[in-house]
């Protein structure tokens, strides 16, 4: 049976763990495929809100094999914490969680290198959760990485200290003051709870699954305008968002791809820096914020909030081959009496397009609106 990808086409936020709570029940595997503890999927499950991190969203079903994909980067801390905290509501957690001896660990060292590159680029910064992620994705591309696999090698300690050293070399450098005793003395323990867990080759556990003819979702983090390599960069995330990454999150072949499910909200958000065309800094955009709750999963920063972006939305569909659409938060603008669309860029020259330019930071355009007369009623009446 084909894969199926979800995955937003947005800057993230778009309602994804809504969607695949909804889905789930259809599916017999559910893996994660990028990203790490920066992810904030929210859900509600019997009448309680739970907000997932690392662990996929089909977790609370029985029924369902769950698996971290060799994508994610794993903090041990947050993913021993989600575990416990999801046992009382998901008692087999232990038996149908499954994790990739290829993902790679977040160290604490780690999270304080995200905090002093951010503080080193000052007004550039990225606006990073200071998770981690960034330095633990370099330090895969660099060769240099831990993987949850080197827990059960003889030599992890040997290895985790050299990795160790070398952050505390590159801190030194930047001349920044920190602490990690407390939090490795934690780290250590989380560690050693991790290898109490399924640590397995899932890329042949996924491939297996396709071959006995199983329903498989694979559910991304973040949204494709944040991928690495066509999302709004450097202003990205460290991985790839789009359907693409789900092959190599995960380890499976183009050819079993089948349904690519898009998300995205009637109105745009962003959370940290970067550019964003339509952005409302005003009332307009302070109304949007409240009415749809736009505040971090993970972080409870506060969401920059605009008026739906066509031109972006469109790229994104493009990128990933969307076979269908699922538009969120509609209700979110039941009051307004007018809603406005972008549809094409103004560029600096006077022309329009609606394909989106190579770079929007350093030449910013001028969003094109369409105005629609709102509906102004609930949609749920």
């Amino acid at each position: 049976m084909a894969v199926s990808v979800l995955l937003g086409l947005q800057w993230g936020d778009e309602g994804k763990g809504k969607i695949v709570d909804f889905l789930a029940p259809q599916f017999q595997v559910v893996a994660r495929f990028q990203g790490g503890p920066n992810a904030g999927h929210t859900l509600e499950f019997d009448g309680q809100k739970h907000v997932l991190h690392q662990i996929p969203s089909g977790i609370f079903r029985p029924h369902i094999k769950n698996i971290v994909g060799n994508g994610l980067v794993i903090d041990p801390i947050v993913f021993r914490r989600e575990v416990e905290n999801l046992r009382q509501h998901a008692p087999e957690i232990s038996q149908n969680l499954f994790i990739s001896k290829k993902a790679h660990l977040i160290l604490p060292t780690h999270r304080v290198l995200d905090a002093a590159y951010e503080k080193v680029k000052g007004e550039k910064k990225i606006g990073s959760t200071l998770r981690g992620i960034g330095p633990t994705y370099q330090n895969k591309i660099g060769r240099q990485g831990l993987r949850i696999g080197d827990l059960l090698t003889p030599n992890f300690d040997e290895k985790y200290q050299y990795l160790k050293a070398h952050h505390h070399q590159l801190l030194h450098q930047l001349g920044y003051e920190y602490d990690t005793q407390a939090e490795e003395a934690t780290f250590l323990e989380a560690i050693a709870f991790l290898k109490t867990l399924q640590l397995c080759d899932t890329e042949y556990l996924i491939n297996d699954a396709i071959a006995q003819g199983e329903s498989i979702l694979a559910e991304g983090a973040q949204g494709a305008m944040l991928d690495i390599d066509f999302g709004s960069y450097p202003y990205v995330t460290s991985s790839n968002t789009i359907v693409a990454g789900a092959l190599t999150g995960l380890g499976i072949a183009p050819q079993h791809i089948g349904e690519v499910l898009g998300i995205f909200k009637a109105y745009c958000t962003r959370v940290g820096s970067g550019p964003f065309p339509t952005e409302l800094q005003e009332a307009t955009g302070e109304k949007l914020r409240q009415i749809g709750r736009e505040f971090g999963a993970t972080t409870g920063r506060p969401r920059r909030c605009g008026w739906l972006d066509l031109p972006a939305l469109k790229y994104a569909v493009m990128l990933n081959g969307v076979t269908q659409l699922l538009m969120m938060k509609a209700d979110v603008l039941n009051d307004f009496e007018e809603i406005q669309v972008c549809t094409h860029y103004e560029q600096e020259d006077g022309s329009r397009t609606d394909r989106l330019p190579y770079c929007l930071q350093d030449v910013p355009v001028r969003p094109v609106y369409q105005r629609f007369e709102g509906w102004q009623q609930d949609l749920g009446a």
